[in-house]
């Protein structure tokens, strides 16, 4: 149930970014999400791969600063007020979200939202027992 996310950190200057996409590329690994969070001075890139192992090797090995964390992936409506119920559940169990972020998949019009928290096998437990669909690990590389 638990998602590995790759977490690159990045100087912020021009063309870093690039090189990250084209050593991911050249090497047949597709992303299925990311997101940037970024200073003046340098940026975490945040991403979703299909071959996760892979690309962490990959990019350590091209000397890249690299790490993976274990993140749920859940899905929800693409309709108001479904995130909000989502995130109550994990409130009302005392399970605070560090960050997420979403995407629409290509296999359903529902909203797949990643979210990273500390305890994420406690978090996948209570939103199970919520009825919120926790996506399975094969589901969110193959989306």
């Amino acid at each position: 149930m638990l998602v590995k996310q790759i977490s690159v950190f990045l100087e912020n200057k021009s063309g870093r970014l690039a090189e990250v996409t084209k050593t991911l590329s050249d090497n047949k690994i597709d992303i299925r999400a990311l997101y940037i969070a970024d200073t003046t001075e340098y940026g975490i890139l945040r991403m979703i791969v299909d071959k996760p192992d892979d690309a962490l090797k990959l990019l350590t090995d091209s000397g890249f600063t690299v790490s993976s964390t274990n993140v749920i992936a859940i899905t929800i409506a693409d309709t108001p007020g479904t995130l909000d119920n989502a995130l109550e559940v994990l409130s009302k169990n005392n399970i605070s979200v560090e960050y997420l972020y979403a995407f629409v998949g290509r296999a359903s019009s529902d909203a797949i939202v990643v979210i990273r928290v500390e305890n994420p096998t406690q978090a996948v437990e209570v939103l199970m027992k919520s009825g919120i669909h926790v996506v399975e690990t094969k589901e969110v590389y193959g989306l």
